[in-house]
């Protein structure tokens, strides 16, 4: 069965295995979501369960989100996500950090970092020129195509905004889960600035 929480990044740290093996790992706090609707082929057109996740303050919320979150008997929420093929939910059931045990295997999407307008080299890993006086070619991109079609061909690696990309890592193993704490350890990196939300799901391809 599938199982998925949202959470927000903390920050990395590390941790030592009883072995005294250095383990770097990410912090992941996920207070306990809330659902807020369970949709079915019947009434939707496909099956999912819609989670909530990170209270607002009532002053941020308008009438149609109380009402909305007012079945569950919560408070609005900041971050409403839906998980596909996750059963045995009702409405107003929450879902915790003790859902995942240490060893599982998740996939991770986050927001990744906005580095705003950056080159082709930064970018796009693309080769610099020569950096020598007599050379006309240092950072540039390049050619731009050949000469008979008279354009620029879509999809060409160009300047351009970079980051801020859902980005989903996947296979990564769940170090340790801290459920006085609402926390779970993440072994390695996951994409998206600190206090980013971050969508934590059993891995779509751990078996294979």
């Amino acid at each position: 069965m599938t199982k998925g929480i949202l959470g927000k990044k903390v920050g990395m740290t590390q941790i030592f295995t009883e072995a005294g093996e250095l383990i770097p790992v990410t912090v992941i706090e996920a207070t306990p979501n809330v659902v807020l609707q369970v949709k079915t082929v019947e009434t939707d057109g496909y099956n999912a369960v819609q989670v909530g996740f990170d209270n607002l303050r009532d002053v941020l919320s308008n009438k149609p989100a109380k009402g909305h979150v007012a079945k569950a008997n919560t408070a609005p929420k900041r971050f409403i996500r839906e998980f596909k093929n996750i059963e045995g939910l009702e409405v107003g059931a929450e879902i915790t950090v003790d859902t995942f045990a240490a060893g599982d295997v998740v996939d991770v999407t986050g927001t990744s970092k906005g580095k705003g307008f950056q080159g082709v080299i930064k970018r796009h890993g693309q080769s610099r020129g020569p950096m020598a006086h007599g050379s006309r070619y240092h950072r540039r991109p390049g050619s731009m195509g050949p000469v008979a079609p008279n354009r620029v061909f879509k999809n060409k690696h160009l300047a351009g905004r970079m980051g801020g990309n859902r980005v989903t890592i996947q296979n990564l193993e769940i170090a340790q889960v801290v459920p006085e704490k609402n926390v779970i350890l993440i072994k390695g990196n996951v994409p998206g600035a600190k206090k980013s939300l971050i969508t934590i799901k059993s891995a779509v391809k751990a078996g294979k």
